[in-house]
């Protein structure tokens, strides 16, 4: 079985090919994934990369399910709205800073910019054969949309948050104290 690959792992910065057909070799690397993401601990989503596949396909564990979906060749059709930071709302009404992690940067966390709705398309496979599918993603959805597309991109979510003077974090002994990015990851 494989292992979640941790930065500054190589593979994790090389942009992944698009998967053309389907063989025995991508239905096993698939399971993998899913085994791997279904029983992570605080786990979202994992990309190929993740696991040491450069491979464009990813899976997210669908909302109050648990089940792992996977999306192959992914790809953002549309946008809506601005890129911001997502925000969490308290039954007080109270707002805080939703905080991105990644399952590559264990214990670390971040404010990253994203889209609060997208438009995507991707291939499943169903009888042997890639068939496209399409769906409207908003919120928690589209957030981690976006974080597992990065990762096919070669793309890591310490990129944005240096590139926007984002807020960055590592938990210890479960508090979160504020971090700094650019001593930790150079």
């Amino acid at each position: 079985m494989r292992k979640i690959v941790i930065y500054p792992a190589e593979i994790l910065k090389e942009k992944t090919g698009e998967i053309k057909s389907v063989d025995k070799k991508l239905l096993v690397e698939i399971e993998d994934l899913k085994k791997i993401l279904k029983n992570g601990d605080n786990a979202a989503g994992l990309a190929a990369p993740q696991i040491g596949l450069n491979k464009r396909f990813f899976g997210s564990k669908e909302l109050g399910k648990g089940d792992v979906k996977v999306f192959i060749n992914p790809k953002i059709e549309k946008i809506y709205g601005e890129k911001v930071y997502p925000k969490l709302i308290d039954e007080n009404k109270k707002e805080e800073d939703f905080l991105e992690g990644c399952l590559s940067f264990p214990g670390f966390f971040g404010t990253v910019k994203r889209f609060l709705k997208i438009e995507v398309s991707w291939q499943e496979i169903e009888k042997g054969k890639l068939v496209t599918k399409n769906k409207i993603l908003d919120g928690f959805e589209a957030i981690v949309w976006q974080h597992e597309s990065d990762h096919l991109e070669g793309i890591v979510f310490i990129d944005h948050i240096k590139e926007e003077n984002g807020k960055f974090f590592k938990d210890i002994a479960g508090k979160m104290e504020k971090w700094n990015l650019f001593e930790t990851f150079k």
